[in-house]
C-alpha cells in the first residue's frame, strides 16, 4: 500500500480509513483536529490516541516536508512566503493584514498554464497541480508563524495558479478549511478567484457551498481581454457573464469582478461604457486594482487622473465600485514574482 501525506485526505476519507480499521469516526476527528487545530506534524504528538493507533497511522501515512525558502515582510505589514516542496517546486503564499481582517492568499498550482499577458505566474511555465495537502500546508505554515494570539479571518485562492483547473484538490482543501475539525473558517470568508473557467464555475454553483466567487475580468471587450488573457478565446465574455449570473442565482452570493487598471489600455470612457453594459442590472461587485508592474511585461499602472475619471464614470452609472490599493509592492507582492525570482540565479 502506497504511503501518502495524511493532509491529502478529507475528514470523510480519513473516517473511511478508520472505519476499515474498526474504529469510530470520533477517533478520526481527533486525529484531524491534531493536524489542523493543534498543527502537529508527527503522529507521536497525538497524545490522546493510543500507541497502537499512532503506530498504524505512521505505517499508513506521512507528513511531507514543507520548507520555507524565503519570507519577505513589507512596510505595510504584508508577508510573502516562498515554500519549497518535496520535489523542488516553489510556491507562494501571502498574509495580508487589513484593519480587522487577516487574510491568507494561497496558491493552487506550481506555475500557471493560462499565461495572462500581465501576470508573473505563468512566465516560468506550468509545472503541476498542487495536492490537497500542499494547499492546506500553506495555511498551516502561515498559522504557525502567527502563534496562538492572532486568528486568520479570511482565505483567498488568489495566489499562483488557476483554482478551477485543479478543482478536486482545491474543493477538498476548502472543505478542510471550512470544517469544524479543520481550520474552522466560515465558507463566506473563503474566496475562489478564477480567470473565467466556465465549466468550473458551473460545477462550483452546485456544490452547496456559500463561498465567494471572484472573477479576473481586467477588460470589458473581447479584443482587449483576449490580449491580456488568452483564456478569453475559449470562454468569451458573453458566456462568462452568463455563467456568473447562474452562479449568483444558485448560491445567492454576489460575484466579485477584479479589474486591474493598466495605463492607456483598459480605463478609458469606452472601457467604462463596456463595463457598465456587462455589470449593470444584476447584483455584483467590482474591485479596481492598481497594476503592480512586472519587469517582463510592458504595462504600467494607470495614473491617478485616469483612475479617478474611470471611477467617476462607473459610479455615475451606479456600478458598485471598490478601489483596492496594491499591497506588498516592496516585496514582489504580485502573483508569481517571488517564485520567479526564486528560480533566478
Amino acid at each position: 500500500m502506497e504511503i501518502t501525506d495524511i493532509r491529502n485526505y478529507s475528514l470523510e476519507e480519513l473516517e473511511g480509513v478508520f472505519k476499515q480499521w474498526g474504529l469510530s469516526g470520533y477517533r478520526a476527528r481527533q486525529a484531524f483536529s491534531w493536524i489542523y487545530q493543534e498543527r502537529v506534524s508527527s503522529f507521536e504528538a497525538m497524545t490522546n490516541l493510543s500507541l497502537d493507533l499512532r503506530s498504524r497511522l505512521k505505517e499508513r501515512f506521512i507528513f511531507k516536508p514543507f520548507e520555507l525558502e524565503k519570507l519577505r515582510k513589507s512596510a505595510d505589514g504584508t508577508k510573502k512566503f516562498l515554500f519549497r516542496l518535496e520535489d523542488g517546486n516553489l510556491i507562494e503564499s501571502v498574509l495580508i493584514p487589513v484593519k480587522e481582517r487577516l487574510t491568507a492568499c494561497l496558491s493552487s498550482q506550481a506555475g500557471c498554464p493560462f499565461s495572462c499577458g500581465f501576470c508573473a505566474s505563468g512566465i516560468s511555465g506550468f509545472k503541476r497541480n498542487l495536492q490537497t495537502g500542499e494547499i492546506t500546508g500553506q495555511l498551516l505554515e502561515i498559522k504557525r508563524g502567527l502563534g496562538r494570539d492572532r486568528a486568520l479571518t479570511n482565505v483567498v485562492f488568489m495566489g499562483t495558479g488557476e483554482p478551477l483547473d485543479n478543482y478536486e484538490n482545491v474543493l477538498k482543501a476548502i472543505r478542510t478549511i471550512n470544517s469544524r475539525n479543520g481550520f474552522n473558517i466560515g465558507a463566506r470568508r473563503i474566496t475562489i478567484s478564477t480567470c473565467g473557467i466556465i465549466p468550473g464555475i458551473k460545477r462550483l454553483s452546485g456544490e452547496g457551498l456559500q463561498i465567494e466567487l471572484s472573477v479576473s475580468l481586467h477588460a470589458a471587450d473581447d479584443k482587449t481581454r483576449t490580449r491580456l488573457m488568452p483564456v478569453n478565446k475559449k470562454y468569451p465574455l458573453k458566456d462568462l457573464i452568463s455563467a456568473c449570473k447562474e452562479y449568483a442565482a444558485a448560491t445567492k452570493r454576489q460575484v466579485t469582478f477584479e479589474y486591474v487598471l493598466i495605463k492607456g489600455l483598459n480605463c478609458s470612457r469606452e472601457a467604462a461604457d463596456n463595463l457598465t453594459g456587462l455589470l449593470s442590472g444584476w447584483e455584483c461587485k467590482l474591485n479596481l486594482l492598481v497594476y503592480n508592474p512586472v519587469q517582463e511585461f510592458p504595462y504600467q499602472p494607470a495614473d491617478e487622473g485616469e483612475i479617478e475619471f474611470f471611477i467617476w464614470l462607473l459610479r455615475k452609472q451606479r456600478i458598485m465600485v471598490t478601489m483596492r490599493r496594491s499591497r506588498g509592492k516592496d516585496i514582489d507582492g504580485a502573483c508569481g514574482q517571488l517564485r520567479l525570482k526564486g528560480r533566478l540565479p
